[in-house]
């Protein structure tokens, strides 16, 4: 076996790694931040398939000891045990012979890309938890200084 078929095989027949390697996708987009421009990454996770490229809206999980599949709304979060599945993909799986699959009843919402709303929120959580400059109490002349909690302690008397 050369070098080249043993890499091969770990490239998709579009060249790409496979999907396993590249869960999400991000979208970059510029954002201003207090008065400096940086982009910010925002994140749209992706099916699961190999070769799929559409937004994912479902979950599917695993119960092996009831030998059932389990397709329900999109995880909150990624997990390793589950696969994020687009509204095709997750509209026809097909289990083996011998096992159910539990489907969600209804649409399937698609997911926001998640990132700006919840960091404006905590940006605005932080900020109002900062404390004012004007707000603090001036440093006394003797200059504790930032390590007021400390002390002098004096030698311990010898015994000699």
């Amino acid at each position: 076996m050369s070098p080249d078929s043993c890499h091969q095989t770990h490239v998709t027949r579009l060249g790409r790694p496979p999907r396993h390697d590249r869960p999400l996708l991000a979208v970059a987009r510029p954002r201003r931040r207090r008065g400096l421009s940086s982009p910010s990454v925002r994140y749209t996770r992706r099916c699961s398939r190999i070769g799929c490229d559409a937004a994912a809206v479902a979950t599917l999980t695993y119960v092996y000891a009831q030998s059932t599949a389990v397709v329900g709304p999109l995880a909150t979060s990624v997990e390793p045990h589950s696969y994020d599945l687009c509204p095709a993909h997750a509209g026809r799986l097909t289990v083996p012979r011998g096992w159910e699959v539990v489907r969600h009843e209804g649409e399937f919402v698609p997911a926001l890309p998640y990132g700006d709303d919840l960091e404006a929120l905590a940006d605005a959580v932080r900020e109002a938890a900062r404390p004012n400059r004007s707000d603090l109490p001036p440093i006394p002349p003797g200059g504790t200084g930032r390590r007021g909690h400390l002390r002098v302690v004096p030698d311990a008397p010898s015994l000699s």
